[in-house]
């Protein structure tokens, strides 16, 4: 099978490698680049585990394939945290036990750090709405919600209220 060279900026830097045309950009990232916190959970995009940002947008990564990312800017779980210290959505879902077996956790999280770009003051039913394309089998989403919220609250104080902002702050360079 012929192959097509790709060149993606993932989480600020660029990285190259040669495809074949039905990779997937989800396989591309666990297994060409070792990004293995995008998870896949289901092929379908059905679940969200496999949730990056994709050129500023929330994408499931098991829908778009590799050739597609090809010159585009990819953020995933492993691109928020800077010099050592999580992102305040990681470091919320932490104090708020946003989580338990983890397998969602990331897309989860990226899921969120979308939805926080694009409103920065969510309400609860804004932030049950904006990951409901997420599947989470083991929290029941209260202490997700809670992770959420408290992030959001941090990320204003820090003065990270616009859409730019955030998205510098989530890692978006």
């Amino acid at each position: 099978m012929t192959t097509q060279h790709v060149r993606v900026t993932v989480n600020g830097q660029p990285r190259e490698a040669d495809v074949e045309p039905r990779l997937l950009l989800a396989h591309l990232l666990r297994d060409a680049f070792g990004l293995t916190g995008t998870h896949v959970g289901c092929d379908t995009s059905h679940c969200g585990a496999c949730t990056v940002i994709f050129d500023g947008r929330s994408a499931k990564s098991c829908t778009v394939l590799a050739v597609q990312a090809n010159g585009a800017e990819v953020t995933t779980i492993e691109g928020l945290e800077q010099g050592g210290k999580l992102h305040p959505l990681q470091q919320a879902f932490w104090d708020q036990h946003g989580l338990q077996c983890g397998f969602c956790t990331p897309g989860m999280i990226m899921e969120s750090t979308w939805l926080l770009g694009q409103n920065p003051d969510p309400t609860e039913a804004e932030i049950r709405e904006g990951i409901s394309g997420n599947l989470c089998r083991c929290t029941g989403y209260v202490n997700i919600v809670k992770a959420v919220q408290q992030a959001a609250a941090e990320l204003r104080a820090a003065g990270a209220g616009t859409a730019e902002q955030a998205s510098v702050a989530a890692g978006g360079r």
